[in-house]
């Protein structure tokens, strides 16, 4: 029976919205660069390093294509903002790549590692060394050697820098997910079914997947063999990667949805799977140990993929089996577990109890070495309202590793809970001129002269830090609020005035592209 349409609530209508930026937003970044874009001569074969690829996106370009997308999904929900499996994957990622240096190829800037809350097998890699690793793929690793092999693929595909190729060879069909996208949101806005709304988005990006998948299956196979290369000189099993490949096709009942997501952005052969093994088999063995930070980390994704519901209980129920069962460095893990469990219940004596269970587990050395285990004796200190142990703690971890973010964020937060502002505002400074494209240090900054009563800094640290997110007007806006506070000083405006200048110049070239 017909009967009149019925127009799409206002989630749907938001949900739509949010497919649309995602979609379009990095699209239009690559045409904002006004790149030249030139198609390839052959479409099936893999071109050598820098012909098409520099033609279509020059290598600072891809890093300022690669950024923007970064603050997009920054923003997302499903960005995992924990310092913890972030430096692991930093670590893990850079221990690959200094295995052979010349592996960065072309490459203005440092490697990016980070994790995505998401339970299905993924990993990608954006423009510029941005690489993402979804935390059901680092749950579905059984050993260190897996997880890298997965990382040095990725590494593999910034080294021959694929992206730009990709680009070059879809110069035409980059606009498709553009014009599905807004076909999607206008028959949404006119009342049309959401199922044939979202039918449009999905079927746009489908076109688009599809005549990229040739040139996709020549990436993959390319970025296979220079990630063997990197997981052998770095000293991992390289048996491992063909282990995972055979995991991914045969996916376990846990992850039975999972490969659908990773085999369309990885297309998965039996060749490749074939390849994979047989360069294996020319190489002698090499058992590689794990480190005791893997099983602690993918504890650490368990959790974060959990919540206050259902999700932590089931992961619960997973750390209390492998107390039981496991083998040494599972049983450290599942009380590891267990306390980040009892934290986030806001039951810090608890958890202070499973990190001891823990600790005696791990020698030493490892409890000296660990960030996991230091950032966690840290989060318990802050529960239990003690800045001060949380600054020792910071204050001699930071000396032992001094390049560790997540040390270096939580000494800030320490002192911040502390009330010592002055020393935590010296602190950010340093911290500032260590990492000046860091725009959370800017709003952590804003956030302290906000407790001292500085408006002025304040402000100026919010301008700067919408700046850093590419919000120029927004931070232009900020500017103005600064020069009206009081407290502002002479040299407060010299800077403000500059920042006026350099940014409204900004806004006048963005808006001529």
């Amino acid at each position: 029976m017909k009967g009149k349409r019925t127009p799409p609530k206002k989630d749907t209508l938001s949900r739509l919205s949010a497919s649309f930026r995602r979609l379009v937003m990095p699209l239009l970044a690559v045409f904002c660069l006004q790149l030249p874009m030139h198609a390839y001569a052959q479409a099936n074969s893999v071109p050598s390093i820098g012909d098409d690829a520099r033609s279509a996106l020059t290598p600072i370009q891809e890093y300022k294509l690669g950024r923007y997308i970064m603050i997009q999904i920054e923003q997302d929900p499903a960005y995992v903002k924990d310092d913890v499996l972030n430096e692991y994957l930093f670590v893990l990622g850079n221990k690959l790549i200094a295995a052979d240096p010349t592996i960065r190829g072309e490459l203005v800037n440092d490697f990016t590692f980070f994790g995505v809350k998401d339970r299905t097998l993924n990993a990608f890699a954006l423009p510029g060394g941005f690489i993402g690793v979804h935390t059901g793929l680092i749950l579905a690793t059984e050993t260190e050697s897996e997880l890298a092999s997965v990382l040095s693929h990725e590494i593999g595909h910034v080294s021959q820098r694929h992206i730009a190729r990709m680009i070059a060879a879809s110069e035409k069909d980059i606009l498709i997910p553009i014009a599905s996208a807004a076909l999607g949101l206008l028959a949404a806005a006119a009342g049309a079914g959401t199922d044939a709304a979202l039918g449009t988005l999905l079927a746009g990006q489908g076109v688009a997947i599809q005549k990229q998948i040739n040139f996709t299956r020549d990436a993959e196979k390319e970025a296979d063999r220079v990630g063997f290369q990197i997981l052998k000189r770095a000293g991992f099993d390289v048996n491992d990667m063909a282990a995972f490949f055979q995991k991914m096709q045969h996916a376990t009942r846990l992850y039975n949805d999972a490969p659908s997501q990773y085999l369309r952005t990885h297309p998965l052969t039996s060749d490749r799977i074939a390849d994979a093994e047989a360069r294996a088999r020319h190489e002698p063995y090499r058992q590689h140990a794990d480190s005791a930070d893997f099983q602690l980390i993918r504890a650490k994704a368990r959790v974060i993929q959990g919540d206050m519901g259902g999700g932590l209980y089931e992961a619960e129920k997973v750390f209390a089996e492998q107390v039981k069962k496991g083998t040494r460095y599972q049983i450290a893990a599942g009380y590891y577990g267990l306390a980040l469990i009892a934290l986030q219940r806001k039951d810090p004596a608890l958890a202070q109890l499973r990190l001891d269970e823990a600790r005696k587990i791990f020698s030493d050395t490892v409890n000296r070495q660990s960030i996991a285990l230091n950032v966690l004796a840290v989060q318990i200190a802050m529960e239990r309202g003690n800045p001060a142990d949380a600054i020792r703690i910071t204050r001699n971890a930071i000396d032992h590793f001094p390049s560790s973010r997540a040390m270096l964020n939580l000494h800030i937060e320490a002192l911040n809970k502390g009330h010592r502002y002055d020393e935590c505002i010296r602190f950010l400074r340093k911290m500032m001129q260590r990492y000046p494209e860091e725009a959370s240090l800017r709003k952590k900054a804003a956030g302290i002269y906000a407790e001292m009563g500085r408006k002025g800094l304040m402000h100026l640290s919010m301008a700067e830090y919408y700046h850093l997110m590419q919000a120029n007007e927004t931070a232009l806006e900020q500017l103005n609020l600064a020069r009206r506070e009081k407290d502002t000083t002479f040299y407060d405006h010299s800077l403000i005035d500059v920042h006026e200048r350099e940014w409204k110049e900004e806004v006048r070239e963005a808006k001529k592209k």
